[in-house]
């Protein structure tokens, strides 16, 4: 019986459960896909209003701006934690695991 009431709470381990779980440990991964969506979809709406410019040119601009927010917010991300583990434990204490 006890390994039943195991199971189900494994089972009860959704996937919005383990996605907040996952932003919880590194908020910068889902503030950055956030990010390029958002400019995904300014992009797709200017798409329209692109004037004499080539479609191909505009995708091109607008994946760039993507991804390069994506790499941003993934580096500051990789930066916060490189402080937290090795600049604000100046105690001796050493990393945090």
């Amino acid at each position: 019986l006890s390994a039943d009431a195991g199971s189900d709470r494994i089972e009860d381990d959704s996937q919005a459960s383990k996605l907040a779980r996952k932003s919880r440990e590194a908020p910068f991964v889902p503030i950055g896909l956030a990010g390029c969506f958002a400019i995904v979809g300014y992009g797709l709406y200017k798409l329209k209003y692109r004037g004499s410019q080539k479609m191909s040119i505009h995708l091109i601009h607008m994946r760039v701006a993507a991804q390069g927010f994506v790499v941003g917010a993934i580096t500051i991300g990789v930066l916060y934690s490189m402080y937290t583990d090795y600049i604000k434990n100046l105690d001796g204490s050493g990393p945090r695991k």
